[in-house]
């Protein structure tokens, strides 16, 4: 193996570890669920978590088992962050109770690009009083955001309410995870006094790209900083190029399905 084909298979591992294998498709099922996380486990290295919608959170949580080093992930207030606060707290209790991890939140966006923080502050809150110990990404949507002051408010504000990452984007609209978003983000983190970690997601397909954003990790944080602990990648069209960068292979084919 050429030194050029270790780097990439070494930075290629790094990166499967820190991926939340994901089927957020319209289409999903629970066969599907119980294949990704089939999957989830069947790789190189496990990947840091499945993430699916709440109603295949017990089929994951039967699947993966009690001691599944992959945890479980779900989406509530998802895609388009307009869900009244109730019905929000009352899927986020259902989906803890069904053997949900980890709980990725869209931020009502809207109303906080409006000037509405105090809504978007109660139902971070409430949601992450819930989850206790349990991580809570924040989904700021950055693609929609008209500039980066933007998007430096609204991590701001997420992390201040509690969460535990800030995440850039649902996938689900036209412009999701970018560089400059980003690199924003982590000047954000890197002020805060408590750990708060990174999710990039959405548009994140190539070992090139998951370069990119570990590089600027690096940068920011520094070279330890980055782990499953502190960043994710919300992308499973990654996978398939991770593998294969791994294995020395063609690329498996991804699904990119949020």
């Amino acid at each position: 193996m050429t030194d050029s084909a270790t780097s990439d298979a070494g930075l290629a591992r790094r990166a499967l570890a820190m991926l939340d294998l994901t089927d957020l498709g319209d289409d999903a099922t629970e066969a599907g669920a119980r294949e990704l996380c089939a999957r989830a486990l069947s790789g190189p290295v496990p990947v840091a978590a499945v993430c699916l919608w709440p109603r295949f959170v017990a089929a994951a949580r039967a699947a993966l088992g009690g001691d599944s080093p992959v945890r479980i992930a779900t989406v509530v207030n998802f895609p388009d962050g307009g869900t009244a606060i109730a019905p929000v707290i009352r899927d986020t209790d259902e989906a803890l109770a069904a053997g949900a991890d980890e709980i990725d939140l869209v931020l009502p966006w809207r109303a906080v690009l409006a000037g509405g923080t105090a809504e978007a502050e109660a139902m971070i809150r409430n949601v992450k009083r819930r989850c206790g110990g349990r991580l809570l990404k924040v989904i700021l949507e950055t693609g929609e955001y008209p500039d980066l002051d933007s998007i430096r408010t609204a991590s701001e504000l997420a992390i201040a309410a509690g969460a535990d990452f800030i995440k850039t984007s649902t996938g689900k609209t036209a412009r999701s995870a970018s560089l400059p978003a980003a690199r924003t983000m982590l000047g954000v983190i890197a002020s805060c006094a408590r750990p708060i970690g990174l999710k990039p997601s959405g548009g994140i397909r190539t070992l090139s790209d998951a370069k990119a954003y570990l590089d600027l990790a690096d940068e920011i944080m520094g070279p330890s900083w980055a782990t499953p602990r502190t960043f994710r990648f919300g992308a499973s069209g990654l996978y398939g190029a991770l593998v294969a960068a791994i294995e020395g292979g063609a690329a498996r084919p991804g699904t990119e399905s949020y």
